[in-house]
Parts: C-alpha cells; sequence; structure tokens
C-alpha cells in the first residue's frame, strides 16, 4: 500500500508541529523544534493568514501524517465515524487508534508508528495468537497483540519497551513485559488522547461541505 517516503522534516515544517514521526531519542527529533516556524523549500516562505478551509486541510493533512493514513484510508474512516453514535470527531479518532499499527505503537513495542507499521507487515505481531500483517487490523476490546517468539529478544523492541514503560504505557492497554505482549483493555476515551493534539472537529466540518 502507497505511503509517503519522502524527508520527515519537510513535513514537520509543513504543518508547524510536531507529528511523532521520529524517536524523541533521535537527533532529528531534538533539532526538528528549532525548525517548525520555518515553511519547506529552500529559503521558506512567509506566513500568510490561512482561510477558514486553509485550517481545516491543514488540520486533516496533520491528522493523515500522524497515523500514516493515505487519503482514501482517511475517507473511509470519516465515512465509518458519521454512521456511529456519538460525537463524530471523537469517533474518528477511536476507530483510527484501533488500528494494529497503532496499538502496537501505543503498546510500546516500536518507538513510532511507522516502526510499528514495519513490524506488523514483517510478520513480526501476533493478534490472540495468530500471525496478522494488516496494518489496517482493527483491534477488539479484549485481544491479545504480542511478538512473535524469535522477535522477543531483538535489541530494537526491547529498548523500546524499556523506553515507553519508563514514559508509561496507555490506560487503555495492559503490557506483559515478561511475554512481550499486551492487552486491548478497552476503546480510549477522547480526553486520554491528548497527546496529539488534534482539533477533529475541523475534519468533520471539512468533509462535511
Amino acid at each position: 500500500m502507497a505511503r509517503y517516503r519522502g524527508p520527515a522534516l519537510r513535513l514537520y515544517r509543513r504543518e508547524g508541529r510536531n507529528l511523532y514521526l521520529k524517536s524523541e531519542r533521535s537527533a532529528a527529533a531534538r533539532r526538528v523544534n528549532d525548525r517548525l516556524n520555518t515553511p519547506p523549500g529552500q529559503h521558506g516562505r512567509a506566513p500568510t493568514k490561512m482561510s477558514t478551509y486553509g485550517v481545516q486541510l491543514r488540520e486533516k493533512q496533520t491528522t493523515k501524517r500522524i497515523y500514516g493514513l493515505m487519503e482514501r484510508q482517511f475517507r473511509r474512516y470519516v465515512a465509518r465515524a458519521v454512521r456511529y453514535r456519538g460525537v463524530t470527531g471523537h469517533v474518528l479518532l477511536q476507530l483510527i487508534e484501533r488500528r494494529l499499527d497503532n496499538v502496537v505503537y501505543r503498546a510500546g513495542f516500536a518507538l513510532t508508528r511507522q516502526q510499528a507499521r514495519q513490524l506488523v507487515g514483517h510478520n513480526h505481531v501476533l493478534v490472540n495468537g495468530k500471525r496478522v500483517n494488516i496494518p489496517s487490523y482493527e483491534v477488539r476490546v479484549g485481544d491479545v497483540i504480542s511478538i512473535v517468539e524469535k522477535m522477543k529478544a531483538n535489541k530494537g523492541i526491547l529498548e523500546s519497551v524499556d523506553y515507553n514503560k519508563a514514559r508509561g504505557i496507555k490506560g487503555w492497554i495492559e503490557l506483559n513485559d515478561e511475554d512481550k505482549s499486551a492487552r486491548f483493555l478497552r476503546i480510549p476515551e477522547r480526553e486520554e488522547l491528548d497527546d496529539i493534539q488534534i482539533r477533529e472537529q475541523l475534519i468533520i466540518e471539512l468533509y462535511s461541505k
């Protein structure tokens, strides 16, 4: 499936905020804050006042880039969210948070969502004991996500688990550090997703036009 393969810093500069595409431990992530106010390009551009549509579009693009989604995928999530009960914007984020690659990231097995997607795509992840290599697979409440046996001693995964344990695993996921597995306890509430700082209502307004 198609995905962006260009420089991450360009996307950071385009949106003017942290998109969590780089590990916070990396030198690139530590440098990025110094350049967030400079638009992409050799010389950047003078800041201009955006229209309402522009603000909505940038919020949509930011959300897509944080979660690593393409436009067609994102539209499908919006269409599904509209059909559910509840606040449409909140439902949208909850649906995306249930993606397998995102749950692997939230469980601490990867430092970024891109790394988590790679783990899933390379058949290194089990759901309820069965291999699943589809990043968009929708995790259900009670599902157990684990790392295949041969990868449990992988240096990158061990470092990621230790680093994320120190930061704290999200409350809707129960991590079993010993066997490198995690149980998806419940669907997160909107207020628990404050780390991504998305104004989802702007996205719904954009697609409602």
